[in-house]
C-alpha cells in the first residue's frame, strides 16, 4: 500500500442555513484511516444526520473542537460551498473537495482564486459518457424530494391550489410538468407518477425520452422540448419542477416570466436547478427556514440545498459516491489524481489562482487553464 500524499483530512460542520448533511460517514472515516489518512471531524458535525461523535470515534476519527481545527488539515471535504465566514480558512496549500457551483456563486470563486486554494467540485467530476457521478446521488435525492415538496405546497393551507397529487376516484389528479429528463427530472417524474399524478416530462434529448418511455411504458408522458410545448404545458400545470442542468455552468432559463404569469392561481414551482442559477426566470434562492415565496400568484420553492431536508439519507448516498475519489486525491494528491483520472480532472475548478474548468471559466469571463498544466 502506497503512503498517501495527503495524510490529514478535515470534516467541518456545515454552516449553511439548516444544512444538516455532513461530508463523510463513519465508514468513510474507517476506509481513509485504513489507507493511512487521519480524519479530523469537527464536534457535532454529524448530529444533524443522526451520526454522533462517538460513531466517528469508533471508526478512528479524531474529534476536534473548532472549525479552525477541521479546516487546518491538508484536505477539507464538505457538502456545500464555503460561506463568507469560512473564506478566511482558505489558503494556498489547501485542497477543498465539495459542491462549489462557482457559476452560481462567483464570490466563492473569487475567494478560492484570491487564496490560491485547489478547489475540486463534486458537480463537475465527469465521466467519458458525460455522466456526473458525484452529482447523481444528490440529484436522485432532490428529484425524489421535489414532488413531495410540491405536493405539500399544493395543499391549500400551505398556500397552494388545494389539489391532491393523485386526485380521487372520479376526480382528475394534479398535472405535474417536469423540465429536464436527467437524473433529477427522471426521478421527479417517477415519484410523481408513483403518487398517481398526471406527469409530463420534457427534454430536448429524444433518446433519453425514448428510454423513459420504455421504462415507464407510457405512464409518464414525454414531450420534445420547444417553446410551444413548454408554454402549453406550463399553462395547464398544477406543479412545475425545474430540472435543467449544464455541468459547471448556469442553468438555461426555459420558463420566462410571461409563462409564470400564465400559470393557474396558486400553482407551485419547484426549481431544483436553483443552485445553478435556476431554469425559471422568476426564481431566487430560498432556504429551508423560508422555503417559498409568491410571485404573480404562483408559489415558488427554491431551496438551494434540497437534499439537506433528508440529511441522513443524503449523507450516506453522497459518501458512497465521493469516497473513491476522495481516497484517490489523498493517495495521489490532487495533481496526481487529475493526471491519472480525466473524470477527476474535470472536477478541478481552481488551482493556484487560476480557473481550470472550461464552463466555469466561460461563465466567470476568464480564461481556463488545463488543470494538469496548472499543477505543474
Amino acid at each position: 500500500m502506497h503512503a498517501p500524499v495527503i495524510t490529514t483530512v478535515g470534516v467541518p460542520k456545515e454552516i449553511k442555513t439548516l444544512e444538516y448533511r455532513v461530508a463523510m460517514t463513519p465508514d468513510g472515516v474507517r476506509e481513509l484511516e485504513r489507507h493511512g489518512v487521519s480524519v479530523f471531524v469537527e464536534t457535532g458535525a454529524g448530529e444533524g444526520a443522526s451520526i454522533t461523535d462517538d460513531d466517528y470515534r469508533a471508526a478512528g476519527a479524531d474529534i476536534v473542537p473548532t472549525p479552525a481545527d477541521a479546516w487546518s488539515q491538508q484536505m477539507v471535504v464538505k457538502v456545500k460551498e464555503p460561506k463568507e465566514e469560512e473564506f478566511g480558512f482558505l489558503r494556498p496549500d489547501l485542497t477543498l473537495f465539495t459542491y462549489l457551483h462557482l457559476a452560481a456563486y462567483p464570490a466563492v470563486a473569487r475567494a478560492l482564486l484570491d487564496a490560491g486554494t485547489t478547489g475540486i467540485a463534486y458537480e463537475t467530476v465527469q465521466l467519458e459518457t458525460g455522466a456526473l457521478p458525484l452529482l447523481a446521488p444528490m440529484s436522485e435525492v432532490a428529484g425524489r424530494l421535489a414532488p413531495q415538496m410540491g405536493a405539500h405546497y399544493l395543499e391549500r393551507h400551505n398556500g397552494g391550489r388545494g389539489v391532491l397529487m393523485g386526485g380521487a376516484p372520479g376526480v382528475r389528479p394534479a398535472k405535474v410538468v417536469v423540465l429536464g429528463a436527467g437524473n433529477v427530472g427522471w426521478n421527479a417524474a417517477w415519484i410523481a407518477a408513483g403518487m398517481e399524478a398526471e406527469v409530463v416530462l420534457i427534454d430536448k434529448n429524444l433518446d433519453r425520452l425514448r428510454w423513459v418511455d420504455q421504462i415507464h411504458r407510457g405512464r409518464i408522458m414525454t414531450l420534445a422540448s420547444n417553446r410551444g410545448a413548454i408554454e402549453r404545458s406550463v399553462l395547464e400545470a398544477d406543479l412545475v419542477i425545474g430540472a435543467v442542468l449544464v455541468a459547471g455552468g448556469r442553468a438555461p432559463v426555459v420558463v420566462d416570466e410571461a409563462m409564470v404569469r400564465s400559470m393557474k392561481p396558486r400553482a407551485v414551482i419547484v426549481d431544483v436547478a436553483v443552485d445553478q442559477g435556476g431554469c425559471i426566470e422568476t426564481i431566487r434562492e430560498t432556504s429551508h427556514d423560508e422555503p417559498v415565496y409568491e410571485l404573480h400568484g404562483v408559489l415558488h420553492y427554491a431551496v438551494g440545498n434540497m437534499p439537506g431536508a433528508v440529511p441522513h439519507t443524503s449523507t450516506y448516498a453522497l459518501t458512497n459516491a465521493t469516497l473513491p475519489f476522495i481516497l484517490d486525491v489523498a493517495i495521489e494528491g490532487a495533481a496526481g489524481a487529475a493526471r491519472n483520472d480525466p473524470a477527476l480532472a474535470f472536477g478541478v475548478n481552481t488551482v493556484a489562482g487560476r480557473v481550470t474548468n472550461g464552463p466555469v471559466a466561460e461563465f466567470l469571463g476568464v480564461e481556463a487553464l488545463d488543470p494538469v498544466v496548472a499543477f505543474s
